[in-house]
């Protein structure tokens, strides 16, 4: 898994609407990049609307804010207007993004293993270094975890 001080990975990605994202013109504002299994689940939903919430107050901390997961453009569309997200989210149905920041690990629910995102939040500053890694998150209290 990416670490405290490692650089931001390259990498291209595909929004919900079908833009292309690269991580390397992301660079020169504070970045949050944090990673959800699923869209439209009940605790992935709850983050990304407490980060909706508090979009203004990370703005303001001058931070710009991109979700990620292994669903696709068309679940990520659903899932940005359906919470109206004024945030990108991206798309990594081929795992590629997912992969570079060592998120696809195994996990455990319910007695049983499978390999699966684990909720992650890296932090990046303007020189695209690491400088924050949060690997607890409080889905319901995410923004105040970041701006802590």
């Amino acid at each position: 898994m990416l670490q405290v001080g490692d650089a931001l990975p390259e990498f291209i990605g595909t929004n919900q609407n079908g833009e292309q994202i690269d991580s390397q013109k992301l660079i020169g504002k504070k970045l949050i990049i944090y990673f959800y299994p699923k869209a439209s689940t009940p605790g992935c939903t709850a983050e990304a609307c407490n980060l909706r919430d508090n979009y203004s107050f990370l703005e303001k901390d001058g931070y710009q804010l991109l979700g990620v997961s292994a669903d696709s453009v068309k679940r990520q569309k659903n899932f940005s207007e359906k919470n109206a997200l004024p945030f990108d989210v991206i798309a990594d149905e081929n795992h590629d993004i997912i992969n570079q920041f060592g998120v696809w690990q195994l996990k455990k629910f319910m007695g049983r293993e499978f390999m699966g995102i684990v909720r992650t939040t890296f932090i990046f500053d303007e020189k695209g270094i690491c400088t924050k890694v949060i690997d607890k998150v409080k889905t319901k209290d995410h923004a105040a975890q970041i701006l802590e």
